[in-house]
């Protein structure tokens, strides 16, 4: 793991400068910058204020979780044949039935339409009728395209957008709309 680099990711999730890290953490801007390049060491004591400034902990700060997916397709998708009522039935979502949803249509406009979404607590997925969109969350982005459907823990900035338009159904719980 690159210590650096994660407080770095930590600080543009935040959404502040390196200037307003260090005054936080009572260090300077260049050594900020230094730490985030890998170009030098904090103490134990000094990386802690650094963490602690970010709202976290050394604990949760080097805990290796693995990052959620985000995208799920037909080979994700867990599907049950009832032959004998004539059925089928896709969850879309692995482990998605023990959430709490509100299920929510939303058109997407053909004008490269955005729809922010700030921070929050809950969890949120949506299913791509037509069309495509780009989920982003902090500085990462997914292209999810038709019969795919997206899930994401919004703890973070996120937001999604589509350049030549789409319909999705968006389920968010507890309803951020």
């Amino acid at each position: 793991m690159e210590i650096g680099e994660k407080i770095k990711e930590l600080r543009i999730e935040r959404g502040l400068t390196q200037e307003e890290l260090a005054d936080r953490a009572e260090l300077s801007k260049g050594f900020i910058s230094q730490v985030e390049r890998d170009l030098t060491s904090p103490s134990i004591a000094t990386l802690e204020d650094i963490v602690i400034s970010l709202g976290t902990d050394l604990t949760s700060f080097f805990s290796e979780k693995e990052r959620p997916q985000v995208v799920f397709n037909r080979e994700d998708y867990f599907v049950k044949e009832d032959e004998r009522h004539k059925s089928t039935i896709e969850w879309i979502v692995p482990n998605a039935q023990k959430n709490n949803m509100e299920p929510i249509r939303v058109t997407i406009g053909t004008g490269g339409t955005t729809i922010p979404d700030n921070p929050h607590e809950g969890e949120e997925f949506g299913y791509v009728i037509k069309g495509s969109i780009d989920v982003h969350i902090g500085s990462d982005a997914y292209h999810v395209g038709k019969g795919e459907s997206f899930y994401i823990y919004p703890e973070q900035e996120h937001y999604i957008s589509s350049g030549k338009g789409a319909e999705i159904i968006w389920v968010s719980s507890p309803p951020s709309f």
